[in-house]
């Protein structure tokens, strides 16, 4: 008969390993997305179907000439690096991303060797999309910060610069997040470029957690993120309107010196329904919905209740095309803006890049 301390001491941990890995291996694909803010990408036979068919709308040609910029910084995502292309006319190319793992320590670091900039110089975007893991990497007394930043500066070796786009940092750690981009900032030295992210902004909010003005101090450049205008929760709308565009840039002009700001724009689209069919229900909402829609028959799947309805789904778009792109690239230009960057390679018609031209 086995002995109970041998079970408890020797057999119950390995069996808790064999049951509890699994859980914690797959990281981040354990994470709930909600289904309005999956990025949906085309595969290769999707792409080649898609070209097969004939639109039956008509997008506005652009005209006019290109856009000239002195500094085009454009995102490349990790894991989608054939949708980048050296022959993109970018001064600055941004690596999305390494995150911020469970523990507080720096992971899923790209390897900069899977991308050819050319001349283009390439940036490490460090990410943290936890608004209580953003807490505890910024406060000082939870011992995580000073090692964070140290494997930050050591994952910048093979790069031209770092970008930090921490954008769920909460109120109280305001004082904390500023003093963390100063220390990256001494800790990277003189020839390394470090950028910050920044949220749209019209003014400086009470207790602003990314006072423009302030974040510009540590930094060379401040990505001013002027999208997401609407988004996912929101009333249907555009990503980013020229006339909000052209608010946003206002303030940051006041704020941000001319040298270190960089203006973001939206390349992607975003969709909205009518009525969300999909959720969680009482009892009671269950048989209202099948009441609305006419269920006439409720099955039962191993004594289980089950039903089917069709419902007719009004769906409204916004995207961005070559036209309302360079509509806002000249709103900014005519500001006096020349530093643009782009969200994000991949998701662009593919003309975009010859209506974009580089003044060094």
């Amino acid at each position: 008969m086995m002995k109970k301390g041998f079970f408890f001491h020797i057999i119950f941990p390995i069996l808790l390993v064999l049951i509890i890995n699994p859980l914690f291996a797959r990281g981040k694909e354990d994470i709930d997305v909600p289904a309005e803010d999956v990025e949906y990408a085309l595969s290769a036979k999707d792409v080649e179907e898609t070209k097969a068919l004939e639109p039956k709308y008509k997008l506005k040609k652009p005209s006019g000439r290109p856009l000239p910029l002195r500094e085009n910084w454009g995102y490349v995502m990790a894991g989608r690096e054939d949708e980048y292309s050296s022959e993109i006319p970018l001064t600055d190319v941004c690596y999305f991303g390494a995150e911020i793992g469970t523990y507080g320590s720096l992971v899923n670091v790209p390897a900069r060797s899977k991308l050819k900039t050319g001349h283009s110089r390439c940036h490490l975007v460090v990410v943290c999309d936890s608004r209580s893991l953003t807490h505890f990497i910024l406060e000082p007394d939870y011992n995580l910060r000073n090692q964070l930043l140290k494997d930050i500066v050591k994952a910048a070796a093979p790069y031209d610069g770092v970008q930090i786009d921490f954008e769920l940092v909460p109120v109280r750690d305001r004082k904390n997040f500023i003093t963390f981009l100063g220390d990256l900032r001494y800790m990277l030295g003189k020839n390394k470029w470090f950028s910050v992210c920044v949220p749209a902004r019209f003014r400086l909010l009470s207790e602003d957690v990314y006072p423009y003005e302030e974040i510009a101090r540590y930094c060379d450049r401040v990505f001013v993120m002027a999208y997401d205008e609407h988004w996912s929760g929101s009333k249907p709308g555009a990503i980013a309107n020229v006339e909000w565009c052209k608010k946003v840039a206002e303030y940051a002009k006041k704020t941000i010196p001319e040298r270190k700001l960089i203006m973001g724009l939206p390349l992607y689209g975003r969709t909205w329904a009518s009525e969300t069919t999909a959720g969680a229900w009482y009892f009671s909402g269950a048989n209202r919905i099948m009441t609305e829609h006419g269920v006439e028959e409720v099955e039962y799947e191993d004594e289980i209740p089950t039903f089917k309805y069709t419902a007719q789904v009004e769906v409204t778009g916004y995207f961005n095309d070559i036209s309302s792109v360079l509509a806002i690239g000249r709103a900014y230009q005519e500001m006096g803006i020349q530093k643009m960057g782009f969200w994000r390679i991949g998701m662009e018609d593919p003309e975009l890049w010859n209506w974009v031209k580089i003044n060094r």
